[in-house]
């Protein structure tokens, strides 16, 4: 009962108040751990084999690291205080959560474009997505935010939920250790393909179930919405396996098959132009209203996936006598 306590305690935390600058994040903390290693790293040498040997030890190291860390620090609060243990957790699971900020974030990105402003909807959407953004137009920079969205689903709601039913937050903070690395490192390009091949790779392991999950809930959301329910379905099954990773591929054809649009395509990457095959089916064009509607199912899926959770971590207490 107290893990299900914690986690909505923390999801309200993150609803009522996100990321506030003035309060210790530990995620800008592994920033800069990780900015930090990447240097040492290099500078021990810049060739293939160093290179991957270097990105795997942090790629391995640091989540332990991190887990051991948070677990101790907890353990410590609750034998002192079990309700500053409890505040303490509720706080450091609310970091590894970002349900308010990508929905904040994706916001900022269509109100420019709905006041016409599309330069300064440029550079919001730059905030938010890996790709070069200055050459987009109104309807690259829409699904920009959307497939943003749609892959965060995963990354900054449905996958820590996951891992904090499982584990509380000492899990749930190792799973964004993981993630933070894939965001920094994780690059298929250039000599990011040995640096960050280890965080890629573990990445794509922690994702695959919650990845999955994800599709089910956003079958289950499109029904509960009045969606296209069968097409989110058909749309999962012809396109998820399009996207060149194993992972993101399973939101991004739910969110299109929801929408009636079509992701993917060319994306252009510290100069590199990317080309991926276009992911669900083009009933309408994207326009800046799609981004509000794809928040609106961020927020479905999201409530799915703790109402859901809630339910088997209490089933499994039950059945364990936990």
């Amino acid at each position: 009962m107290k893990y299900v306590f914690v986690i909505l305690a923390a999801l309200l935390v993150d609803l009522l108040i996100s990321d506030p600058p003035w309060l210790p994040h530990p995620v800008r903390f592994l920033g800069r751990v990780i900015a930090f290693f990447e240097r040492l790293i290099r500078r021990l040498g810049k060739n293939r084999i160093i290179l991957t040997a270097g990105g795997t030890v942090i790629a391995v190291i640091l989540p332990v690291a991190i887990y051991l860390m948070v677990e101790q620090a907890l353990a410590v609060l609750y034998g002192m205080n079990r309700e500053v243990g409890i505040l303490c957790e509720v706080y450091l699971l609310s970091t590894a959560i970002a349900l308010k900020g990508l929905a904040t974030a994706a916001q900022a990105v269509r109100r420019p474009l709905a006041e016409g402003s599309l330069s300064s909807a440029r550079e919001r959407v730059g905030e938010i997505v890996g790709r070069e953004t200055a050459h987009l137009d109104t309807e690259g920079v829409t699904k920009a935010a959307v497939e943003s969205v749609a892959e965060n689903t995963v990354d900054a709601v449905v996958a820590p939920l996951f891992f904090a039913f499982i584990g509380g937050a000492p899990l749930a903070l190792a799973y964004r250790t993981v993630n933070t690395l894939d965001s920094m490192i994780g690059y298929p390009h250039g000599d990011y393909r040995y640096l960050g091949w280890a965080s890629a790779r573990l990445d794509d392991l922690l994702n695959y179930l919650p990845a999955r999950l994800t599709g089910a809930l956003f079958v289950m959301a499109a029904f509960l919405r009045g969606g296209d329910w069968r097409r989110v379905w058909r749309m999962l099954r012809r396109d998820a396996r399009k996207h060149p990773s194993p992972n993101s591929g399973i939101p991004e054809a739910a969110m299109a098959g929801y929408l009636g649009v079509e992701l993917g395509g060319a994306c252009r990457y510290r100069g590199v132009v990317i080309l991926r095959p276009g992911i669900g089916e083009r009933v309408v064009g994207l326009e800046p209203g799609h981004i509000h509607a794809a928040v609106k199912m961020l927020y479905t899926v999201a409530a799915l996936a703790v109402l859901l959770g809630s339910v088997f971590r209490l089933l499994g207490e039950r059945l364990t006598g936990g």
